[in-house]
């Protein structure tokens, strides 16, 4: 951890508090601390600090050559992201929880803003009983640093350290952490370090060193990953976010952007000083990774989300073979064989669709080196029109696609609302105003202009109804009840058979068969046994005979065209 006092944004030593910035070109810094000036003296690492009586509730400002900016490492704003900071005290989170072990996985990804009608932490807190109930044993919050306006998808966020208010306040925050805990879940927090938002990101201004302008990502300028205190702010961050509520992991966004120099150093030091904040439980790390390699999971990440197996799914259900589909159109199915067999499916080697090989080999990885998912906020917000995979694909294809997702031994993720069967639209959405506004709702409409069947258009992104067609629809309905019971028996087949495998490890690779077009019987040996899974999906395989006493099925993949059937045997 950090030595009090130093690195980024406040701290506590008795009755003083220790307020710290950098800004390495700046001449003159002061703390505005309550309407007064405090001057703040300057370091040799470019950080200026000052330490001062205060009372938590103050608000505060740093003036920077004469510019007033909010404290880039606030831990809670005083209104929007251009409004005064506020000193706070760190609050210890519960004691008791051990965590759980990560072979124990199966995530619910949510969005709070749409998670419930009322988008907030409490309301959201109101609904884990019934997630853990299906056997959901872990939620992933999209991210929640502070952002412009009150809607979005958390991604432009500017204040990382900052709780975005319209969720609730940090004691909301360590509520529903705590609750979730009670009943046996952990949470992970999507964490974004690759790039700020658009609006509001003063480090601009205080710290222009803080980006390298020779270096562009799709966000512009890239984050300069060779300064030290570049390093300092996102590690701290981590802490932060792991240390004060009691996460259980984090989720890292798009690390395929956090390059050039110092990043591998950085990347290889994060997982160490995370995990110190508390040795005594478990806390796990996921990567966003486009680039299919396994250095990231050997360093200390216990996985990537795996993009290849949800392709391959979603080809194979919609025949979509458009932007990154081209390289899994040419047998969908085919590459589902690879996933299930081999985690990636693209390992470096030449493919139909793809410019360039990408990836490397990942075979030698444990299942758990892999979060599947058949939907994610990414695949199906992504899309123009918001579409779930139960709008694009037949019914029983989705479910049958969803049950493999659920008992195969990879780490299975759940979109919200997946496990009832929704069909509400998840669109993208933002909440800027003026120009920004304007050049937001045009490159929206630009990205899918070549999209005939869209007719009216893109959805406004900026428009509040688009906000609200994504809230889920919390019906009872007998569909709803239908996907919730194939979950918990999905579930339940693999915290009772799959989990034991996973945690004695595996004895050797995975085997899997194709049969005819659409069809394969898969087998993955462990230390105490061996998963042994039946799959139809689009065509009945009359040789594909699972034993009768399968511990799990839905229907019979010898007879109907979707279909699946899993069990286990002792070694």
């Amino acid at each position: 951890m950090t030595a009090m006092g130093q690195g980024w944004g406040g701290s506590w030593h008795g009755g003083d508090w220790t307020a710290r910035i950098w800004a390495p070109d700046a001449r003159k810094v002061g703390l505005i601390l309550d309407d007064r000036e405090v001057p703040m003296t300057g370091q040799p690492d470019g950080f200026w600090a000052a330490s001062v009586p205060a009372r938590v509730g103050s608000r505060y400002l740093f003036r920077v050559d004469g510019q007033d900016i909010p404290d880039p490492a606030s831990r809670l704003q005083s209104g929007d992201v251009h409004s005064p900071s506020v000193v706070t005290r760190p609050r210890s989170p519960r004691s008791g929880w051990q965590g759980r072990d990560w072979s124990e996985a199966a995530i619910y990804e949510l969005h709070l803003g749409t998670f419930t009608p009322e988008g907030t932490l409490a309301a959201a807190a109101g609904r884990l009983a019934d997630l853990a109930g299906l056997g959901i044993t872990a939620i992933e919050i999209m991210p929640v640093g502070q952002f412009p306006g009150t809607r979005g998808w958390g991604y432009d966020g500017v204040l990382p350290f900052a709780l975005h208010p319209a969720y609730g306040s940090p004691d909301d925050l360590h509520d529903f952490v705590d609750h979730a805990h009670s009943l046996g879940l952990m949470v992970f927090l999507d964490l974004v370090m690759n790039h700020f938002g658009p609006e509001g990101a003063y480090l601009h201004l205080g710290a222009p060193r803080f980006f390298d302008e020779t270096r562009h990502t799709p966000w512009g300028a890239a984050i300069d990953f060779s300064q030290p205190a570049v390093r300092e702010f996102w590690t701290q961050c981590g802490e932060y976010w792991v240390g004060e509520y009691g996460l259980d992991g984090l989720r890292l966004d798009a690390v395929h952007q956090i390059t050039g120099p110092g990043a591998d150093d950085f990347l290889r030091q994060f997982a160490p000083r995370i995990r110190a904040v508390d040795p005594s439980r478990p806390i796990h790390l996921i990567v966003e990774d486009e680039r299919n390699e396994p250095h990231l999971r050997q360093a200390g990440f216990d996985a990537a989300w795996n993009d290849d197996f949800h392709h391959a799914v979603h080809v194979h259900l919609t025949g979509e073979a458009d932007g990154y589909y081209a390289s899994f159109a040419d047998d969908p199915f085919a590459d589902l064989c690879l996933a299930l067999e081999r985690g990636h499916v693209e390992e470096g080697q030449d493919r139909p669709g793809r410019d360039g090989p990408r990836g490397q080999s990942c075979g030698h990885l444990p299942p758990t080196a892999f979060v599947n998912a058949t939907q994610t906020h990414d695949q199906v917000g992504n899309r123009a029109l918001g579409e779930r995979l139960l709008s694009l694909a037949h019914t029983d294809a989705v479910r049958t696609a969803y049950a493999l997702l659920l008992v195969a031994p990879y780490v299975p993720m759940i979109f919200m609302g997946e496990e009832r069967g929704a069909t509400t639209p998840f669109l993208f959405c933002a909440d800027f105003s003026g120009d920004l506004a304007d050049a937001i709702r045009k490159g929206r409409a630009a990205e899918f202009a070549g999209i005939a069947t869209l007719g009216a258009g893109v959805p406004d992104p900026l428009s509040p109804d688009t906000f609200a067609r994504s809230r889920l629809d919390w019906s009872d309905t007998s569909e709803a009840r239908d996907w919730q019971d194939l979950t918990r028996r999905a579930l339940r087949f693999r915290s009772d058979h799959v989990v034991p495998l996973l945690k004695s490890g595996r004895s050797g690779p995975a085997s899997v068969t194709r049969i005819g077009p659409s069809a394969l019987q898969a087998s993955w040996p462990f230390q105490t046994g061996t998963l042994d899974l039946w799959l139809s999906l689009g065509r009945a395989e009359p040789g594909l005979n699972a034993p009768p006493d399968t511990a799990f099925a839905l229907g019979r993949p010898s007879q109907d065209p979707f279909a699946l059937s899993a069990t286990t045997r002792s070694a």
